[in-house]
């Protein structure tokens, strides 16, 4: 796998054999999400589907994964709704690239994992935090509201109701407490990124249709109907389950070389 050249500002990409590790780089501002990283982040997840990518670690440079929206830039360009309605359309138009793309995306988390960087990583597959992330939703306190897809993935994450009261009170969630309602599905000591790496290099094992099934399918039976969901459940099992990939393991567990499910 090689990738063209980018000369990105606010994100930095690197390459371990079939992995592409992005970074956010605006340590200086906690990585906070200002216009021209949205659209890096949308360059970026476009081109990874072209280029052979079977695995991304979403990571970021410096203590806190992201603070979210760049405030000052936002104060400073005194936006009128349009503008700001742009900005948000930009904004999904990222967190889309990377929920439906087909590519397992594992996001690395640490520090500040707050407003839109939470809805940034609420677009991952997979979420690692370790003992330093903490998740808030503070725009109330801000007179704000969301607009990168909170409302939509977040809530779908922990509730409703959790994400109103994140929303009035400007609550924290972190540690166990962050796992045990979903804002994550791994929890670790320290060292995220290495965890986030580690997956990355094990589902990178799997066929590349199964893993566009999963990263793809699962999120848009969202939108439909559960009569429409199983219809198309049923095609895309049609389709993977016969592929040239999947016999060859269905022949590994049949004659018992593969690995068996145990638990520990």
């Amino acid at each position: 796998m090689k990738l063209p050249t980018f000369n990105f500002k606010n994100i930095v990409v690197e390459t371990d054999k079939n992995i592409a590790i992005v970074s956010l780089n605006r340590s200086t501002k906690r990585n906070a999400l200002n216009a021209e990283m949205i659209e890096e982040l949308i360059s970026i997840f476009s081109a990874f589907p072209r280029y052979g990518v079977k695995a991304v670690v979403l990571r970021s440079e410096g203590e806190h994964f992201s603070a979210g929206l760049d405030l000052i830039e936002h104060l400073q360009q005194e936006r009128s709704a349009s503008d700001f309605m742009q900005v948000c359309l930009r904004w999904h138009e990222a967190f889309n690239k990377i929920e439906y793309s087909g590519i397992p995306v594992i996001a690395a988390l640490k520090g500040a994992t707050i407003g839109g960087g939470l809805e940034l990583a609420s677009a991952a597959h997979i979420r690692i935090a370790d003992q330093t992330t903490y998740f808030a939703l503070p725009e109330g306190q801000r007179g704000l509201f969301t607009g990168g897809g909170a409302t939509i993935r977040v809530s779908e994450l922990i509730g409703r109701a959790r994400m109103i009261d994140m929303m009035l009170t400007g609550r924290i969630y972190k540690a166990n407490e962050a796992l045990s309602i979903g804002l994550c599905q791994y929890l670790v000591e320290n060292n995220s990124d290495a965890s986030a790496i580690e997956i990355a290099k094990a589902v990178a094992e799997i066929p590349p249709l199964s893993n566009f099934a999963i990263c793809s399918t699962i999120s848009h039976t969202r939108n439909m109907s559960a009569l429409d969901a199983s219809y198309m459940e049923s095609f895309v099992a049609g389709v993977v389950n016969t592929q040239p990939e999947a016999n060859e393991r269905l022949k590994a567990f049949a004659n018992k070389t593969a690995v068996r499910v145990k638990a520990d």
